[in-house]
This record gives C-alpha cells, sequence and structure tokens, in this order.
C-alpha cells in the first residue's frame, strides 16, 4: 500500500485507517452488499448471491473484505451468518463531505486560521444592538 505523505498522516492520523475502509468500498459488488444491507438491515449470507450475481465463495470474499475493514459485523445463528452494517464506521466517512463534522488533526503551519465568532462577555452588548 502507498502511504500518503508523512505530513498529512502526521495532521490526520486516520488517513491511512480511512484509506483502508476506502479501498474495501471501491468494489461494484462489495458497494452491492453495502446497498442491500442499508436496504434490508441485516441480511442472510445466503442471500447476497442473488443480489450481486456472483458464485458463493466470491461473496464470501468479499464479505470477509468489509468484515476486516469494519464496514459489516456478522453473527453466526446455527448453520447461517447474519449480516449487518457498521455504521459508526460508515460514519466516518462523512468528514471527507462538505458540511459534515470538521476531520481532528493539527493544522498545518502557516494554515488559515478559522474564524471565530465574535463573544461577548456579561454586561456587554455587540456593536450596534440596543
Amino acid at each position: 500500500m502507498t502511504q500518503p505523505p508523512a505530513m498529512a498522516r502526521e495532521r490526520w492520523p486516520f488517513i491511512v485507517d480511512d484509506a483502508k475502509l476506502l479501498k474495501a468500498l471501491a468494489d461494484e459488488t462489495r458497494l452491492g452488499i453495502v446497498l442491500q444491507l442499508r436496504d434490508g438491515g441485516e441480511v442472510c449470507q445466503c442471500d447476497f448471491v442473488a443480489c450481486c450475481d456472483v458464485a458463493q465463495p466470491t461473496v464470501s470474499h468479499h464479505l470477509r473484505v468489509l468484515r476486516e475493514a469494519g464496514v459489516v459485523t456478522a453473527e453466526k445463528r446455527g448453520v447461517w451468518v447474519y449480516y449487518r452494517l457498521e455504521p459508526e464506521t460508515l460514519a466516518r466517512l462523512t468528514r471527507y463531505l462538505p458540511g459534515g463534522p470538521p476531520p481532528s488533526g493539527r493544522p498545518l503551519p502557516g494554515a488559515p486560521r478559522p474564524k471565530t465568532s465574535a463573544r461577548l462577555t456579561p454586561g456587554r452588548q455587540a456593536a450596534g444592538s440596543s
């Protein structure tokens, strides 16, 4: 795996794990599995073959990749294994979308500081207010 520049890893320590997560999702079959789980909530391993149009061993491989990336969790019940999405893992991706939570990390040297709103001290009013 190609490592991001050290500066990015230092600023955003989570970037390596998120890259692994995105790689796990970067496959049509795995995205189909994620969508089926999103719609169904919980799905038996045997039911993915119909959605994905691939053989059971291939489905098992894709489920293993998703499980190792933390995208899904599995629960064995008798001879069947049931899968569901791990919402906390997928929620991590919102930090890359506009309006998502800001990524926690250190600002780069020389980066502009975020604007802060003016704070009022008790008993003082903002200029122009009555």
